[in-house]
């Protein structure tokens, strides 16, 4: 296993209406981005300390979870840890995976630069796992992430 500690630092919600969610942060009294960025499939909230509040629409989902795509019902939150390195994220999803915890999106080289995947924790909730985003593997337009088996 890897020296480095995860580093909690992101929760992705899949919401039904970005306008509607957005709203409801806003009032809450978090910063909210306006105009387009309101609009779009993904919404990042930063807050005061670093982390980060994600929204994203079920087409952004779509390429980014594969057990979204497959029970859409069956993942709306993501807990997300960082790790400080793509080879983390593999090594970690596999430690994860072989010792019986179930996959939910196998790393790939996720289209905003990093490298990504989901494994569920015994309750079934999703955790993410993302390397630092490198700007040189961006990749446009999405493309779907890959299975999760």
């Amino acid at each position: 296993m890897s020296d480095s500690p995860p580093d909690l630092h992101m929760l992705n919600l899949v919401v039904e209406d970005m306008r509607a969610s957005l709203d409801f942060y806003r009032r809450l009294g978090v910063a909210v981005p306006d105009g387009e960025d309101a609009a779009g499939y993904h919404v990042q909230l930063r807050m005061p300390g670093g982390f980060s509040l994600e929204l994203d629409t079920a087409e952004s989902a779509r390429l980014w979870h594969a057990a979204w795509r497959a029970d859409p019902a069956g993942a709306r939150v993501v807990v997300g840890f960082s790790l400080p390195t793509r080879e983390a994220v593999d090594e970690r999803y596999f430690e994860l995976t072989s010792a019986g915890y179930a996959g939910r999106q196998r790393p790939f080289d996720a289209f905003w630069g990093a490298r990504y995947a989901i494994v569920a924790d015994p309750d079934g909730h999703d955790v993410g796992l993302m390397s630092p985003i490198d700007e040189s593997r961006r990749t446009w337009p999405p493309r779907e992430s890959p299975g999760h088996l």
